[in-house]
């Protein structure tokens, strides 16, 4: 019996998927995917799971279940550590691993951009804990501020919440805030006044979402000042604490909620690994989508810095992720075939949306420019097929459905406190893992 070739796919992003789904059919290949967690995570819906609207089993899918069939495919849950490369082995904290070939898909965590304090007060939002975290946190703000009868100043800064960064996710983040403080906050926390309330949206640069066209960033403004929120362009962050963002300008935002959306990078370790990166910790790799140097191993996704005809690096979106784990695992394919004559990745850019709430979007696919309702349905449409199964299909549209009718956001429960030693209630830990 011969021999299986043996296959290590780093993460189960997009990419990572997208690869193993393409490696599996192949029976005489042996798989391994090393993940810290069980679960695929769809990263552009978290910020729903942030603000009440879906749960975690609708945005996350268990990664043994995409390959229930594939008996050559197997999960070690594990966290990556290193790589010998001499013996070909991926070193875990559980254990080792060797390979034949590898594919570093491991991801990215949040950009701090090396302000401490920023990372040490903020709330990112790149993982499932995290976005849990801001949910939990912005409700237990409405909490405490509705006990709060004497001091103004003190509920203003409770309940007002900025989100940094005018990309995406702080586009999405901000403007489905907005709505649930907005259509279902204000009338049930009685004590408070809908003055005291606030949502801001910082970005350093002139203008939110660069991928699209300035018409429609226009648009996008006008509609997240027309939910009550205040966008500040051309501001930057210096630093905060737990009670303030503080902005170059000199200003002060008094503010207990700070959300990050403002970068991203690498995993840490995807820089220690011995090969060149650039500044953003991802690894560098030429149009085959090896890494510089080597022949066995690939990288993709957010954790591969791919600039071949292109001025800057391809971005860090699901798109750039699927298209390249498909070119690596046929890339892989050949290699074991022993066809050195490799295919160079070409990324089709599918163009770009984003959604601003209920019934707004804005989209630029293709030079075709939508907004409104109609670039909504669209943007519901691309992400429902996106998504992992039919079940996961279903609930998310029936919610999507009932949100639209009734605004109804009924994942507005605090889950992570637990009692101290005085019998009060406070908010457990991020796990340390969390941390990148």
């Amino acid at each position: 019996m011969s021999k299986k070739t043996r296959i290590v796919v780093v993460g189960a992003g997009f990419g990572g998927v997208k690869v193993v789904r393409e490696l599996a059919k192949d029976k005489s290949l042996d798989i391994t995917i090393v993940d810290r967690r069980n679960f695929h995570l769809f990263q552009p819906l978290l910020y729903q799971l942030a603000t009440s609207l879906l749960s975690t089993d609708e945005i996350a899918y268990p990664i043994r279940s995409f390959f229930r069939h594939n008996k050559n495919v197997d999960l070690f849950m594990a966290k990556l550590r290193g790589l010998d490369k001499e013996r070909k082995v991926v070193i875990t904290n559980h254990g080792e691993i060797p390979y034949d070939y590898l594919v570093l898909a491991a991801g990215a965590t949040t950009n701090f951009f090396g302000m401490e304090s920023v990372e040490e007060h903020s709330f990112p939002m790149k993982t499932l804990q995290e976005a849990l975290h801001i949910r939990n946190h912005v409700i237990h703000m409405f909490e405490r501020a509705n006990k709060i009868e004497h001091n103004e100043e003190e509920r203003r800064r409770m309940l007002s919440f900025v989100v940094v960064g005018g990309g995406p996710t702080g586009v999405e983040l901000a403007g489905s805030l907005a709505e649930v403080i907005n259509l279902i906050m204000k009338d049930e926390y009685h004590n408070l006044s809908p003055d005291e309330i606030s949502v801001k949206l910082v970005e350093a640069t002139g203008g939110l979402l660069p991928m699209m066209p300035p018409d429609l960033q226009q648009e996008t403004v006008r509609v997240l000042e027309k939910k009550g929120i205040d966008v500040m362009l051309n501001t930057q962050v210096a630093g905060c604490d737990k009670n303030s963002l503080i902005l170059k300008d000199g200003r002060v935002i008094p503010t207990n909620t700070v959300i990050w959306a403002a970068g991203v990078k690498a995993v840490p370790i995807i820089s220690k690994l011995g090969f060149a990166c650039d500044r953003a910790g991802r690894v560098i790799v030429n149009e085959k989508l090896q890494v510089e140097g080597e022949r066995d191993i690939f990288a993709i996704g957010d954790c591969a810095s791919f600039c071949h005809g292109t001025e800057r690096p391809l971005a860090t979106v699901a798109p750039v992720a699927t298209q390249g784990g498909a070119v690596a695992a046929r890339n892989i394919k050949r290699l074991i075939a022993g066809d050195e004559n490799l295919e160079t990745f070409h990324y089709k850019d599918q163009g770009a949306m984003a959604t601003i709430g209920r019934t707004e979007a804005v989209v630029n696919m293709n030079g075709t420019k939508m907004k409104g309702f109609i670039a909504w349905v669209v943007w519901m449409f691309v992400h429902l097929l996106r998504l992992a199964g039919a079940h996961t299909n279903t609930t998310v549209l029936l919610k999507w459905t009932w949100n639209l009718l009734s605004g109804t956001r009924l994942g507005r429960i605090i889950t992570n406190m637990q009692y101290d030693e005085s019998r009060e209630l406070r908010p457990m830990p991020l796990d340390p893992e969390e941390k990148g």
